[in-house]
């Protein structure tokens, strides 16, 4: 009985332990594109092609987040990118891991 017990035990701390990850993995793209547009698109403009102005500004050229350079990128690149920065793009402060797997899933909705 005492194996039983514990093999359930464990079942139930790997579940909980691990399903949060799984529901995080898939991410929202609605959620992610509020968020989006709240941090990400005075640069990256509203479909993620970037903002001309603010390309010159900066002396850079923005790739558009929906092209096969960025949609190649994993989604662990990704999330480096937002929450460390990239080249000029500077990191996005104050994001929840939710929020970020959330603004990948937008991204990812942006592939052409």
């Amino acid at each position: 009985m005492k194996q039983l017990s514990r093999s359930t035990l464990v079942g139930v701390v790997l579940v909980l332990v691990v399903a949060p990850i799984f529901l995080l993995a898939g991410g929202d793209a609605a959620a992610g594109k509020a968020v989006f547009d709240k941090k990400c698109a005075t640069c990256h403009g509203p479909d993620g092609a970037g903002k001309d102005a603010m390309a010159k500004m900066l002396k850079v050229e923005f790739r558009a987040l929906g092209s096969k350079e960025v949609q190649a990128k994993k989604d662990e690149e990704l999330r480096k990118d937002i929450t460390e920065g990239n080249g000029k793009m500077k990191p996005v402060k104050g994001l929840t891991d939710a929020e970020v797997v959330n603004v990948i899933a937008y991204i990812r909705s942006l592939k052409k």
